[in-house]
Parts: structure tokens; sequence; C-alpha cells
């Protein structure tokens, strides 16, 4: 059960770190509520599932040759900077006063499965925290406790995601309109630079930079 429960907290830990998922969620839940934010968590959660399968099966190498690398860098730039904009385009509307439909849920978890699947840094990401947790487990345990442990992972960042969904939904409950602006203008402004580093990257493998 310790085992179950470090593992666990590692997942929490790998979560929490700012990036532009945390940044997503917090723009999603001001704008569309709580369960918008969490679909979007769970969408970038199903992604993770992607890469841990493909360090699994030693898949990952592929991901990693430097064509797929700039494919995956181009397409979360454009996806990180679509997100942004529209992020700022609707950041003078909290979801209070907006007269248009609340945002399907489906297109929340689309939007979070492609934001974390188009980031080459999850697959480093995955490769050496994943790699390192396949090497030791396999080495001292079976393919039962990899499996228990790798769903321990997964539960926390579940909990993660529950937990910034609660709270940037509960900002658009407490906090002023000029508050939540702020917020949800800063969110976009980060998705946009994160965007914005992942097309220098692309350019810096294009063009040898």
């Amino acid at each position: 059960m310790t085992m179950f429960l470090s593992y666990m907290l590692l997942g929490l830990s790998l979560a929490a770190p700012i990036g532009p998922i945390n940044a997503a969620q917090m723009d999603k839940g001001i704008k569309y509520g709580f369960w918008n934010a969490l679909m979007l968590g769970y969408g970038a959660l199903s992604a993770d599932v992607v890469y841990m399968l493909l360090v699994y099966f030693g898949l990952v190498h592929f991901v990693n040759t430097p064509f797929v690398q700039t494919f995956l860098w181009l397409f979360g730039c454009f996806v990180l900077i679509y997100t942004g904009i529209e992020s700022l385009q609707g950041a003078e509307k909290p979801a209070e006063t907006r007269s248009q439909p609340d945002e399907p849920l489906q297109k929340s978890f689309l939007s979070g499965f492609f934001m974390s699947l188009s980031n080459p840094l999850t697959i480093l990401f995955w490769l050496g925290i994943y790699g390192s947790v396949l090497a030791k487990t396999a080495q001292t345990y079976g393919t039962k406790d990899l499996i228990i442990y790798s769903l321990a992972i997964l539960a926390g960042i579940a909990i993660w995601d529950i937990s910034m969904a609660t709270v940037a939904s509960s900002f658009r409950r407490f906090l002023a309109a000029r508050t939540l602006y702020f917020i949800s203008f800063i969110s976009g402004i980060s998705l946009i630079g994160f965007g914005l580093y992942f097309g220098w990257q692309a350019a810096k493998v294009l063009f040898g930079i």
C-alpha cells in the first residue's frame, strides 16, 4: 500500500508544475465551469496513457525521430496559439455573462488530448520518468506490480486534474469580474507563450539554428 501511495504522489508531483495544460484548465474552469476543466485534464491524461504505452512497448524511439518531433512542435505551436487567442477573445466575457452556449465537453476533452499529445516535452517526460519506473519495477517486481504502479501514477494525475477543475470553477463563483478577466488573460498569454516556444523549437530543428 505504501508503494502505491508513493507512486500516486509521484503522479501528483508530475502534474503539478505550471504548463500549458494547467493554464488551459484554469481558463476552461473560469469560462465554462468544473466539467469542462476536468474533461480537458482527462483529455491530457489520455495522451499520457498513449505515451506510457509507447514507452512500455518500446515504440517511443519512432516518436523521437527528428521528422516526427518537428511535426509535433509545429502542431503543438498551432494548437497552443489557437487556444491562447481563443482564450483572449473570450476573456472579457466571464461565464455568467456570456450569451453563447457552453463549450461541448468533448471539445474540451479533445483540446486537452491534442495539446498534450502534440507536446514533444511530454514524450521526453514520460520516457525519462516512466522509463525509469518501468526499468526499476521490471527488475524488482512483475508485470502485475507494474500495472498497479502505473495506475497509481495515473490516479495521482487524475486527482490533480480534479483539484485544478475545482479551484478554477470556484474562482468564477467567488472572484470579481475584473479578477476573472485578469486570470483568463494571463492564461491566454501563457498558452501563446508556450506556443511560440514550440514554434521556436521547430525552427531550430528545421533550420539548424
